[in-house]
């Protein structure tokens, strides 16, 4: 059967474009919301997945409340990280968001005790055991796929993902209506005419960090959740800038654009490789690999050229800022 018409394949796909949905939020928060600059994204995910893998794994915790707290844990790290350098300029607190993701991935790598190192969460206590977590998210999966009558597990994940991204898509869009949300986006355009009219722009940043940490997090879980093993590889810097090409793509500062720049992103991605039509014909499957790139990077910069408020963005607001 054609990759095409594969529902399983497609399906795949929406699980991870749902996962990058959730990522993204996070950044919408931080950036699109209150003007921070985070290059090390990804790390507040690998602290989530990795947390709770350790706490089911080493510690015996049931997955219910390991979930919980491996993205507390997520959160409690936006939060160290931000009052140790949200008093810096934009530009250095990129740095050093950037450097912060390097040392999880590191530490992730060297920690074998703790981590499994190189090797991953298979090398936590075996394959058995460090797959625990997954068991029991598969057992409510399969009450799920049960309870509804779905045909696949692909289904009944890609139903589960996406329900609680569009529920803080949701969420996201609303606070952002509140007092809060409006303090934000006025640090985001101007943080001292805010801090003239009496506002902690420091504790709204520390609020907006730890926010967009915490939502990195839920993302970090149902990465655990859908690929059963992850090693400190996974979580590489590239994901950090996918997750800003889905932001650019649907638009800064709009909720709902970033559910549509990551369904985008998600079919330049992952379909481009399989396409069976011109032009992507005339290369082989591992060239389109690269080719996949090229495109997105294409797009990116037509939609800069042409469009730079994204598909759904603001061209109002994009001025003012």
């Amino acid at each position: 059967m054609s990759v095409l018409t594969s529902g399983e394949f497609w399906a795949f796909v929406g699980v991870v474009a749902g996962i990058y949905t959730i990522l993204t939020l996070g950044l919408q928060i931080e950036f699109g919301y209150a003007g921070l600059l985070n290059f090390g994204h990804v790390a507040f995910m690998a602290i989530g997945s990795y947390t709770m893998a350790i706490l089911v794994v080493k510690s015996g915790w049931s997955m219910w409340l390991a979930a919980p707290a491996a993205v507390v844990a997520s959160a409690a790290a936006g939060v160290v990280l931000g009052l140790a350098t949200l008093r810096l300029r934009a530009d250095y607190f990129a740095i050093v968001t950037i450097a912060l993701s390097e040392i999880v991935r590191y530490v992730a790598t060297n920690e074998d005790r703790l981590t499994g190192g190189s090797q991953g969460t298979i090398n936590l206590a075996g394959a058995e055991e460090a797959s625990d977590y997954n068991s029991q998210w598969q057992r409510f999966q399969d009450w799920f796929q049960g309870a509804l009558h779905l045909g696949s597990k692909d289904v009944a994940m890609l139903l589960l993902v996406w329900a609680v991204a569009l529920v803080l898509t949701a969420l996201v869009a609303l606070s952002i209506r509140t007092p809060w949300g409006r303090v934000l986006r006025a640090i985001r355009e101007d943080e001292d005419a805010a801090r003239s009219l009496g506002k902690n722009v420091f504790a709204y940043k520390l609020q907006a960090l730890a926010l967009g940490s915490a939502l990195a997090g839920v993302a970090g879980l149902f990465y655990a959740w859908q690929f059963a093993f992850f090693s400190p590889a996974d979580f590489a810097p590239l994901l950090t800038f996918f997750a800003w090409m889905i932001l650019i793509l649907g638009g800064v500062g709009r909720a709902w654009a970033v559910p549509v720049g990551a369904l985008v992103f998600g079919v330049i991605f992952a379909g481009t490789r399989f396409f069976e039509f011109a032009p992507f014909t005339w290369f082989d499957s591992a060239e389109r690999a690269y080719l996949r790139l090229m495109v997105i990077g294409l797009v990116l910069i037509g939609l800069i050229l042409f469009r730079p408020q994204g598909l759904l963005g603001k061209r109002e607001e994009l001025v003012l800022e």
